[in-house]
């Protein structure tokens, strides 16, 4: 079967010239002698989509994110390499993109909608569907110019979803809306992907592209850093957000096969880690409500530090945060480490969590993050199993003790 989507060495770069004099002088000039040089802010980026796969995007602001939509989508040309698309393409990129701010909701929607190939009457059997997913009321028939972000991305998500696409380019415009809306916008695109839409999304929240996409790509520099499974993407990703010039990130396989993130710059190591239960003894399943104790033991490797926070964090099998916390919250900050000092931490905690596979991650850094000063941090240091011993039955990721009371309700006149 043939992919969806195939990027084979594409590239983009703009033209910068020192003076609007340079810009001139090129224009006039007839002869092959060129007065600017070439910004790339694309190069070698090569991937393929699979049908039915979905496909996130992640990386600072300025990686080249948007621009490689834009190419995708054919309203930005690139400079070099190839694109092959197979299907219809639905977009929602720039907020409002396509839409002429002096013209009502409705009329817009028959602009927009025709650019994406759809006919006046199809849109015209489809425009009651639009209206109500949209949600804008009345103001489907006042002028866009007058709508707030979320009311444009409204807009602009429905008709661009109104039909199934073959595939789905969404940037970061769904963050604009209200949750309500976003709950929807991820109900139909997760309705799409199990009918066969290919999705490419493009966000900073590595919670939505763990949870929503198959496989990850991370863009830096203009370039692909980094493309696999979501979580160990979104780990890497992680860790270049605090990487400085002493920092290193390495990865490994873990028990498990999947990839293990660790960065720093080596100034703390982490000694010993432990599972324990609530007479401290080592933990190999911890049952739903559970008392546990998370022990952490680090040493100071630099001649001095000024301060110390211990932190961790619980993921669930897909990567996603469940919780965290550490000792710059808590208050227990530690200042003034000489070389060789040792430290122990013990992060009592009630495991209210569903059945399933967790994992914890440690770090160790100077303030209440990791990215302003990161000593340590290492992904999935230990996964453990939470089972159900003698809790009823429940769904989710989360127990929540629950009080239920049932009576009958008395009619009045009886």
């Amino acid at each position: 079967m043939t992919d969806a989507i195939i990027v084979k060495g594409l590239g983009k770069a703009y033209k910068q010239y020192a003076n609007e004099w340079a810009r001139l002088r090129e224009w006039f000039t007839p002869s092959s002698r060129s007065f600017h040089h070439d910004h790339w802010v694309l190069r070698d980026i090569s991937f393929s989509v699979s049908p039915g796969e979905a496909l996130g995007i992640i990386g600072i602001n300025g990686a080249g994110k948007s621009t490689l939509l834009k190419m995708l989508t054919g309203t930005v040309k690139q400079t070099e390499g190839t694109i092959v698309t197979s299907g219809r393409i639905a977009a929602l990129l720039e907020l409002g993109i396509g839409f002429h701010p002096d013209f009502t909701g409705r009329q817009n929607v028959f602009m927009s909608g025709q650019l994406l190939g759809l006919s006046v009457g199809q849109l015209e059997q489809l425009m009651p569907e639009i209206e109500t997913f949209a949600g804008i009321g009345d103001y489907i028939d006042q002028p866009t110019k007058v709508y707030s972000s979320g009311m444009q991305v409204r807009l602009a998500f429905s008709v661009a979803t109104a039909v199934r696409p073959d595939i789905l380019i969404v940037d970061e415009a769904l963050s604009v809306g209200d949750m309500e809306f976003q709950h929807r916008s991820f109900d139909r695109i997760r309705e799409f992907r199990k009918q066969g839409t290919n999705l490419l999304i493009v966000s900073h929240d590595k919670q939505m592209i763990m949870s929503i996409c198959d496989r990850a790509i991370l863009l830096h520099q203009g370039g692909i850093a980094m493309s696999g499974e979501p979580e160990a993407v979104a780990d890497y990703y992680n860790a270049m957000l605090a990487e400085k010039s002493r920092e290193q990130i390495t990865q490994k396989s873990g028990s498990d096969g999947k990839l293990i993130t660790q960065s720093g710059t080596g100034e703390m190591e982490l000694i010993d880690f432990k599972l324990l239960d609530e007479h401290r003894q080592p933990l190999e399943l911890v049952a739903i409500g559970q008392e546990i104790c998370i022990q952490v033991r680090v040493r100071c490797l630099a001649p001095a530090l000024d301060s110390l926070v211990i932190g961790f964090s619980i993921k669930d099998r897909l990567g996603q945060d469940v919780y965290g916390t550490n000792t710059y919250h808590s208050g227990q900050q530690i200042n003034a480490l000489s070389l060789g000092d040792e430290f122990e931490a013990c992060f009592t905690i009630p495991v209210n969590l569903g059945p399933g596979t967790y994992s914890i991650s440690i770090a160790l850094h100077a303030d209440d993050s990791h990215v302003t000063h990161n000593y340590l941090w290492a992904d999935r240091v230990m996964l453990f199993n939470v089972v159900n011993l003698n809790k009823p039955t429940f769904v989710g990721v989360s127990w929540l003790p629950t009080a239920i009371t049932v009576k009958p309700c008395i009619k009045s006149g009886s």
